[in-house]
């Protein structure tokens, strides 16, 4: 099976002033199937640059990101569009829902700007709904919802197209201890359980614990991947993880 992520010599420059920044220097890395890797770094490392490169929200300046077999640099503004919103799930930080719908409009709403929405649709999403726990919380508005429900909205929203690729960036950083531990086991279970692609950026090692690998980036170069051990060995990835950034 190919692989759904492939990043080939990435480079990417930023514009400060009079002088050039190399933000990341001849990036490559391969996802595979159903694989769920997280990237870490110190901030200005270059990581969500990259993730938002993977996502078509930023054009490399070298080199080639193709997810599905697909070169998302070589396509125009409104293929890449609807790229974006068939192929690749986006997870934020801050959520990003759209304060007048429901849970269950934010989770359709893909499918809407697609005129997808259908009987057969109503029961995927109704199936994403169950699997998230939302059941009860479908006709909320996110102002009625907590930080951890939100975020499961989001990733139902990610999920609802079945994209090659989830992206996730800082998905825990504005939840509580017990909300961030559920949203990770959730992205865990979506890799392990469901067969889905996850690439997170996180700078958490008690976040990144929950995925299969760790992608390490220092001053805009990959300086290291290596397996985690799991959750309950968070301590050893986060000593590991000084090491490389040192």
């Amino acid at each position: 099976m190919a692989s759904p992520l492939v990043v080939d010599n990435v480079t990417k420059r930023f514009r400060q002033g009079d002088r050039t920044v190399e933000a990341l220097s001849n990036i490559s890395l391969e996802v595979q199937p159903g694989q769920f890797l997280a990237i870490m770094g110190h901030s200005g490392s270059g990581k969500s640059t990259l993730l938002h490169l993977m996502a078509g929200l930023a054009t490399a300046d070298e080199g080639h990101v193709v997810i599905n077999g697909t070169d998302i640099g070589k396509l125009n503004d409104r293929d890449l569009t609807l790229f974006r919103r068939r192929q690749i799930g986006l997870v934020f930080q801050s959520f990003n829902l759209i304060p007048t719908l429901s849970a269950q409009e934010n989770i359709e709403l893909p499918l809407m700007l697609d005129n997808q929405v259908n009987g057969s649709v109503s029961t995927k999403v109704n199936d994403i709904v169950q699997s998230l726990g939302l059941g009860h919380r479908v006709h909320h508005r996110p102002d009625a919802l907590s930080g951890g429900e939100q975020q499961r909205v989001a990733i139902g929203r990610a999920l609802v197209t079945d994209p090659a690729v989830i992206l996730a960036d800082e998905p825990t950083g504005n939840l509580d201890s017990l909300s961030s531990k559920s949203v990770c086991n959730l992205l865990r279970d979506l890799s392990v359980r469901d067969g889905k692609t996850i690439i997170m950026v996180t700078h958490e090692p008690s976040v990144a614990a929950y995925a299969q690998e760790v992608a390490v980036i220092r001053d805009g170069k990959l300086v290291a991947r290596f397996a985690t051990e799991g959750p309950e060995e968070s301590q050893k990835l986060a000593m590991r993880y000084q090491e490389c950034v040192k």
